[in-house]
């Protein structure tokens, strides 16, 4: 699950307008010069002149909030998994790249979490659904993802593995589940690295993979994040460290989160987004890196005035750099989000923009 084309044209027409340009034009993305040289760079060409290599040009990667296939969403899959995240496929598809938060584990059987109150399953029609919906790649690294416990773990992993979609944050061993994905796109060589900051005490030790025990990624251990960050780091132009974190209906992030997010960004994370609270939190700039403490729900069974409010984050990115934001936001209705239009979108957004200020994030890099 480390490289995957996503099926947008983006990669392969950049690619095809290049070599109109360049005479000795490699015919794969993973070509493109790397963060660490210019942008433009020269080679010989084949009489021995300088030529300049393909640039990178900005991207565009969508994020949602949380999404299962509970009560409603199940039945919404049931009936056709390829319609089942309803009118909000067309922003995410929109995008070069798009990704969520999957909190569930994917098997019809297992062994429920003994003592939790809320368990999520789906079947292996959940990883359908994300990608006919216009999702690329999905985090599964949450206090949901190991609900139904080791073989419950065995059977989401067998399932990612016949689905081949990209799955972060869970792995049949520690290096599994820390691994990055990558993908390259309009030049961009992007990592996307998925860990949980969240997960009940008592399963801290059974859920979290270790060495040869699979689990998922855990961000309590903050040396090996870090240690994955940094290694992505060396080799990609974009690093993307997505995390389910944060305090349940708190409206501002709490201490963990915002101990952690400078460290991500010291790193070399250029984009650390998540969620976990079931309500928006704000998100801008830290230094150079872009925050978002809280995505929200998004495909979800219940919602209320504050739960239901929802939407997708666009980054459009080129290199290290985040070049814009913007916030299309959505209300869930029927546990799934439809995009607001008018006044109520604009008031949405406004509003949406004032989260940043309990956040101690900036509306610009700094």
């Amino acid at each position: 699950m480390d490289t995957y084309i996503p099926r947008r044209l983006g990669v392969a027409t950049a690619i095809a307008l290049s070599c109109l340009l360049v005479t000795a034009c490699s015919t794969t993305a993973e070509s493109s010069s790397p963060s660490s040289t210019p942008d433009v760079a020269e080679k010989p060409t084949a009489s021995g002149e300088a030529a300049p290599t393909p640039e990178r040009r900005p991207y565009t990667i969508s994020f949602g909030g949380d999404v299962h296939f509970e009560g409603v969403l199940r039945s919404r899959l049931d009936a056709n998994p390829r319609t089942a995240l309803g009118p909000i496929a067309k922003v995410l598809s929109r995008s070069d790249l798009a990704m969520v938060n999957l909190e569930t584990a994917i098997t019809t059987g297992g062994t429920k979490a003994p003592g939790k109150q809320y368990t999520f399953r789906a079947p292996a029609s959940a990883l359908t659904a994300l990608k006919a919906a216009g999702v690329d790649v999905a985090s599964m690294a949450n206090n949901h993802g190991m609900d139904y416990m080791e073989s419950g773990l065995t059977d989401s992993l067998a399932a990612i593995r016949r689905s081949k979609f990209p799955i972060v944050g869970v792995g049949r061993n520690e290096a599994e589940a820390y691994r990055p994905w990558r993908t390259t796109v309009n030049g961009n060589r992007v990592a996307v690295i998925g860990a949980t900051q969240v997960l009940d005490s008592e399963f801290i030790q059974a859920w979290t993979a270790a060495g040869d025990k699979g689990g998922l990624a855990s961000a309590k251990d903050e040396p090996r994040l870090i240690q994955e960050v940094r290694r992505a780091r060396k080799n990609s132009d974009t690093v993307i460290v997505h995390l389910h974190w944060g305090t349940e209906l708190q409206k501002c992030p709490n201490e963990a989160q915002r101990g952690l997010a400078p460290k991500l960004v010291a790193a070399g994370a250029d984009v650390v987004v998540g969620g976990h609270a079931h309500i928006l939190l704000g998100g801008g700039y830290l230094k150079n890196g872009y925050v978002n403490y809280g995505m929200g729900n998004f495909a979800f069974y219940n919602s209320g005035p504050e739960t239901g409010r929802t939407g997708v984050l666009t980054l459009t990115i080129n290199g290290r750099k985040v070049l814009k934001d913007q916030w299309t936001p959505a209300t869930i209705q029927g546990g799934v989000p439809v995009p607001l239009t008018g006044a109520n979108r604009q008031q949405a957004v406004t509003g949406w923009k004032a989260l940043r200020g309990c956040t101690g994030l900036a509306a610009k890099p700094g």
